[in-house]
């Protein structure tokens, strides 16, 4: 990608990438950005914790697969800006040969790309494709000149179905991309949920705002899981996904993010 392929990027407009690159403490956003990041922190102060265990769900699901279920590719699809232990570095770092394609059409997103297209290993491959996730074929296309389709892949959606207005709209994203990777591949996936009156009051502040996200209920995240086989202990709030560390007094937190891992049988 060279400068004069780099798009317009209008800062005066929030976009959900970089706002959340704000609330992990990232530099890659805007005022436009962080007014709506602080709309939504004075509605529900703890939105910055929730985005650090939704990155922390990351970690440990890519540990998992590239470690126990010895998956060695992956598909990254609203993959966001870099902030920290990307699908890469943390695949990578257990599997060096392990191949990885990011998938996002935000501009800054874009003008990010050599940031991500750096190995951590001289045996893996980290590449980016810009497309849209409604675009399914094109993200298959591009995905096919690196990744091997008769063998598992791992398929992320982290976060970011909230941009479709119904969760049906979601389920045909799910069934366009999984539909076309092998038997054994996994999904990994996760979303915010209305389960609080906290969290619901903070996505009508962002709504606001100009940069709206669309809650779902547990029962719908569940069904995008239809069809595949959960990975114990299932869908659950993502802070209880495998925690590796417990806080003091052994109790973990639960969060209006649910999701899991599962395998394409």
């Amino acid at each position: 990608m060279t400068d004069e392929q780099i798009p317009d990027i209008r800062s005066d407009v929030p976009h959900g990438a970089r706002i959340w690159n704000y609330w992990l403490g990232g530099k890659d956003n805007y005022a436009a950005d962080r007014a709506v990041g602080d709309a939504v922190l004075a509605a529900f102060p703890q939105t910055k914790a929730y985005a650090v265990e939704s990155r922390r769900f990351l970690v440990r699901a890519v540990r998992h697969l590239a470690g126990e279920a010895g998956i060695r590719q992956f598909l990254d699809i609203g993959t966001g800006l870099p902030t920290m232990q990307n699908t890469h570095e943390v695949a990578q770092g257990i599997a060096p040969e392990s191949r990885i394609v990011y998938v996002d059409n935000d501009p800054l997103v874009l003008a990010h790309a050599r940031a991500l297209l750096v190995n951590t290993t001289p045996e893996g491959v980290t590449t980016y494709i810009d497309a849209d996730y409604r675009d399914p074929a094109k993200i298959i296309a591009g995905a096919r000149d690196v990744l091997d389709f008769t063998q598992p892949i791992a398929v992320l959606f982290m976060g970011v179905f909230g941009y479709l207005k119904e969760a049906a709209d979601a389920r045909a994203v799910i069934a366009g991309i999984m539909d076309v990777v092998p038997s054994g591949s996994y999904m990994v996936l996760w979303d915010g949920t209305d389960t609080s009156e906290a969290v619901i009051a903070a996505s009508k502040a962002q709504a606001e705002m100009g940069s709206p996200y669309e809650l779902r209920t547990v029962a719908e995240i569940e069904g995008w899981f239809a069809g595949f086989e959960p990975v114990e202990p299932g869908i659950v709030t993502v802070t209880r996904w495998r925690p590796s560390l417990a806080p003091v007094g052994g109790e973990v937190v639960p969060i209006d993010a649910y999701g899991g891992v599962a395998r394409k049988p």
